[in-house]
């Protein structure tokens, strides 16, 4: 139930903090004093859109806070749901910054507004008679026959297997549409892959076969690179390692005399070691190598067979294509087990079909033994308010594919008038009519749901008399399953409130505000009478108040 709200800067309230309390609350003031700001207000709590238009002072933030005593609802579930911090009296802020940025907050933590949205439709459910149209959607009629059939279990049964259906049911369609393309390319992926295959190429190194290539392909040049420079290093009079072994020569004599030049001698007779070493290896190459046509032929035809791969599957690199291959592997693969699998996943469809089917079946045999106990609750109601000859039927097309609720097609169907047609609640039902019915429909579903608080906006607009005094009582029975507030302009009903608040507009220091003050015993008995006779109200107009709020 709402037990604070809070207003800061919204409209034409500056600043308002008012408690309320369990039963039936009253709120009445003259047209345009602020009533719609009040549900404005609580309309953002509850997770509406806002604006900068909603600031009474745009250099200044507007706040709204409401508090709302939770601990007998069982929301838990949903708050863990939600991600939110649970408290058994969670505080809902929303903030409008002068920027015209929103921010939302549960319990000082921040929310999406989708979020405080969904929180919003367990807290409060603010009705007017201008919101009778959910009573023609479809969605709400079967809610309300799940409500009063107490069908959770079985919906949230039926639910599960839905989504498990749904998911496997896509599994398999999109295997279906797989082996349809598989199909297509089987033979195709099979002939790229038997080309990759005998190539061999998990044998093959591309960059010793390029440099395989170079080699057989320049042997004689090779060779003789190798003969010209054996023969500078070791020619007779001129080579390298005969001008080494004179300076080699020079060195020792040079050592004998002064021993500071053994170094010179040593390390000349290392790099004669080395050129000696050098010679006899490019010697022994040139020796060893020999042209073979046949090898650089092979070579040639595998490099050859790379390079055509390569161009054509795109690619640069002997690892990219066995990463090819690999890939054709295993779509050639799936191909030849894939009607394993959708043989498999399709036995498995058809056990959850028959699984769902029973379990609309239960939903729908539960739904038509609440509907007759539904329609006789609503009738009688609406006799009390003056519709005698009101009747009602549900038409129920079973669909041929599974909703979200089951596989029931629901339409209530209404006839005013004794011997009249029954006929779409859009189409037959007055607005008048839709008023008095959502009230019943409201008070039936008190009984049933655990909402904490319901708002009724001058849902009484047009009846007056014993009609005015049932649908007040009507209320006035709810309020002890809930939290009731009634926005209105009759007595009879203001008449029936355990509180009575009062939204009066005045002006203060040139500015028009709002304000919303609880009514002491004597202040209620005036505001009834004005409603009563207006502001210049009667002696018998206060008569008339005392004796409808029972004061004697």
């Amino acid at each position: 139930m709402l037990n604070h709200l809070s207003i800061r800067n919204f409209a034409l309230i500056e600043r308002l903090d008012i408690d309320f309390n369990k039963g039936m609350s009253i709120i009445t003031g003259e047209t345009g004093a602020g009533k719609s700001i009040i549900l404005g207000a609580l309309g953002l709590v509850l997770g509406k859109r806002a604006d900068l238009s909603s600031l009474k002072d745009k250099e200044t933030k507007c706040v709204i806070e409401a508090h709302f005593d939770i601990k007998n609802y069982n929301l838990q579930p949903l708050f863990t749901e939600l991600e939110l911090d649970y408290e058994d009296i969670t505080l809902i802020r929303r903030e409008i910054l002068p920027s015209g940025k929103s921010r939302a907050f549960v319990n000082d933590s921040p929310v999406n507004l989708s979020s405080l949205q969904e929180l919003g439709t367990f807290l409060l459910d603010i009705h007017s008679q201008h919101q009778t149209h959910e009573l023609v959607e479809e969605q709400y009629q079967i809610g309300l026959l799940d409500a009063v059939a107490q069908n959770q279990n079985l919906l949230e049964e039926y639910r599960n297997l839905w989504g498990t259906y749904k998911k496997k049911n896509s599994e398999l369609k999109h295997l279906v549409n797989e082996r349809s393309e598989l199909i297509k390319e089987h033979d195709y992926n099979s002939f790229l892959l038997q080309e990759l295959q005998v190539a061999q190429l998990e044998k093959e190194n591309q960059e010793e076969l390029e440099q395989d290539q170079k080699t057989l392909s320049n042997i004689e040049n090779i060779r003789e690179y190798l003969i010209k420079s054996n023969a500078l290093i070791s020619g007779d009079d001129f080579g390298i390692l005969s001008q080494t072994k004179e300076v080699k020569m020079q060195l020792q004599k040079l050592s004998a005399m002064d021993t500071h030049y053994v170094d010179f001698a040593q390390r000349i007779e290392s790099v004669l070691l080395e050129v000696q070493d050098l010679a006899n290896e490019m010697e022994q190459s040139a020796e060893n190598l020999v042209n073979d046509p046949e090898r650089l032929n092979l070579v040639n035809q595998k490099l050859q067979h790379i390079y055509s791969l390569q161009k054509k599957h795109n690619v640069g690199t002997l690892e990219e294509l066995l990463q090819i291959q690999s890939v054709l592997e295993s779509k050639v693969s799936t191909a030849d087990q894939i009607d394993d699998q959708i043989a498999s996943l399709t036995k498995i469809v058809e056990e959850l079909n028959e699984q769902l089917n029973g379990a609309a079946e239960k939903i729908t045999n539960s739904r038509g033994l609440a509907a007759p106990i539904l329609m006789d609750q609503i009738t009688a109601i609406l006799q009390s308010l003056g519709m005698e000859n009101a009747r009602f039927e549900y038409e129920n097309v079973q669909s041929s594919s599974f909703l979200a609720n089951g596989k029931d097609q629901i339409q209530l169907l209404f006839a005013a008038n004794k011997g009249g047609h029954f006929g779409p609640l859009k189409k037959v039902a007055s607005g008048g009519e839709m008023s008095r019915i959502m009230l019943a429909i409201k008070s039936i579903l008190s009984k049933y749901s655990k909402l904490p608080t319901i708002i009724f906006d001058e849902i009484d607009t047009g009846v007056s008399g014993e009609i005015a005094n049932k649908m007040a009582e009507i209320m006035f029975e709810m309020s002890a399953e809930m939290q009731v507030f009634v926005i209105t302009h009759l007595p009879q009903v203001a008449s029936r409130g355990d509180f009575h608040y009062k939204v009066a507009k005045s002006v203060q220091n040139d500015t028009t505000v709002s304000e919303l003050k609880l009514l002491t015993q004597e202040e209620r008995i005036v505001q009834i009478a004005e409603m009563i006779s207006g502001q210049n109200y009667t002696e018998s107009a206060l008569v008339h108040a005392k004796e409808l709020l029972r004061i004697l």
